[in-house]
């Protein structure tokens, strides 16, 4: 391989590396617990407000994705665009900074998180559709597994600093038994936590630039950008959309995709939740949690890229959905009291021990759902039209976004319970899997995609 094309696809492995904190620190085991524990009134109202931001965020993620691809395909570089969604994520995670303990606007934080979201998740849209210019299409599992686990180091990495330098623990000091921030940063009022939204911007920041600057436009670009461009590019999402019936394999693969990633989403959103207002963890706790759950990702996505280049991405899915739901069953049966309904001494360690086991398992699966998914949805999709078909794919893991957060915050208003509150997420795994069924491995023929280009 040249080095212009090894350097291309480093150049994209860092696009990961760079916004992982978002889903490490941010929404599963620092910034989401905290809220909930300390910043929130109380656990279940932290948990109930958490969801429904989530679901709000996912729905106007789920309405504008699609659209935005279609445009950016009909419209020039994309690259000004990631520019854009870049702005959003800094801004977003940066405002976090202001999650004091026990505030009154709550909304303020709520909608800081929510811009940073919107940043990632559109962000990822736009430099998912660069995959299938970084090599030939028998590597391309290999190449987006190994570029989820180098994402997923990236947020091992981040989780350690964090837990080393900046957030303070039961005993107001960090993991390593230093002040905050090196005594920079007042402990009460919890600004070692807070320091994760600043962290995070900052993060991304820095180790975005290897993208911007190894990884040019695809080889063959779109036209630049011209009047009508966003009419043109409705119109060509309209005109995917009224024949995505002709292509059944694509369809099923969109809705099976729909209920599994929203199941996921949930799994990362509530894990950290889950294990302080349950399990009772500290900071320091979840964040070693969150240090098994990326190692193990890393490792499990670099496997499960050689695993998809050696059978295909579907079977890859599969194995993952099976070992979440497991995952999930294990949770909703598991409290301070018990382990699989099993009853459990008093003050007994074995409800932490399987908690860590069902982390590692969470990282793998989820790490290698996300990889083999990525890399399906490149199977499935037309190639002149890649944009427009990552922005249904993210039109397919939003639009019920609002469902996972929101039967979770459902479940768990009604029994008023945070472990019954985690049982929604088995039953939209098991319709994800079910919806395999009629998902074609290697997708529609190229011939079809060809003249519904021409046509």
């Amino acid at each position: 391989m040249k080095s212009a094309e090894k350097r291309r696809i480093w150049g994209w492995f860092f696009f990961d590396w760079a916004n992982q904190p978002y889903n490490t620190l941010l929404l599963t085991f620092i910034f989401a617990p905290y809220f909930a524990a300390s910043v929130a009134p109380d656990p279940v109202t932290g948990q109930q407000l958490w969801g429904w931001m989530l679901a709000l965020t996912g729905a106007v993620i789920a309405m504008l994705a699609p659209v935005l691809g279609a445009i950016a395909d009909s419209g020039g570089p994309k690259r000004p665009w990631i520019v854009l969604w870049s702005v959003l994520y800094v801004v977003g995670a940066f405002g976090l900074w202001w999650a004091v303990p026990e505030m009154e606007a709550l909304w303020i934080v709520l909608l800081a998180f929510a811009i940073g979201m919107i940043g990632l998740e559109f962000g990822i849209i736009f430099t998912n559709a660069f995959l299938p210019s970084l090599g030939p299409r028998v590597e391309l599992g290999r190449i987006s597994g190994s570029g989820w686990a180098f994402g997923y180091v990236g947020g091992m990495v981040s989780l350690v600093m964090m837990l080393a330098f900046l957030a303070e623990g039961d005993t107001g000091r960090t993991f390593f038994g230093l002040e905050p921030g090196f005594g920079l940063l007042d402990a009460e009022a919890r600004e070692g936590t807070r320091a994760v939204g600043p962290f995070s911007a900052l993060w991304y920041l820095v180790f975005v630039i290897p993208f911007f600057l190894w990884v040019p436009e695809p080889v063959r670009p779109p036209s630049p950008p011209r009047k009508g461009v966003v009419r043109q590019g409705l119109a060509d999402l309209w005109r995917t959309l009224r024949r995505l019936p002709q292509y059944p394999s694509l369809l099923a693969y969109l809705g099976s995709s729909m209920f599994y990633r929203d199941a996921l989403n949930g799994v990362f959103a509530f894990g950290g939740i889950y294990a302080a207002g349950v399990l009772g963890w500290s900071v320091t706790m979840l964040g070693i949690f969150g240090i098994t759950a990326a190692l193990t990702g890393a490792v499990f996505c670099w496997l499960g890229g050689r695993a998809d280049r050696a059978f295909g991405p579907k079977p890859v899915i599969i194995v993952a959905i099976l070992s979440l739901i497991a995952v999930c069953s294990v949770v909703v049966t598991t409290d301070r009291t018990m382990v699989l309904l099993i009853p459990v001494a008093e003050g007994s360690d074995w409800p932490d021990i399987v908690f860590f086991i069902c982390g590692g398992v969470i990282g793998a699966g989820g790490g290698v759902l996300q990889a083999a998914s990525r890399n399906m949805m490149v199977r499935q999709a037309n190639p002149a039209r890649m944009t427009e078909a990552f922005g249904l794919y993210a039109l397919s893991g939003k639009a019920t976004a609002f469902l996972a957060p929101a039967t979770v915050a459902l479940a768990t208003q009604i029994t008023e319970s945070q472990r019954m509150g985690v049982l929604p997420l088995i039953g939209l795994f098991l319709i994800g899997l079910v919806l395999l069924i009629w998902v074609k491995p290697d997708g529609e023929r190229d011939e079809a995609w060809q003249q519904a280009s021409a046509s």
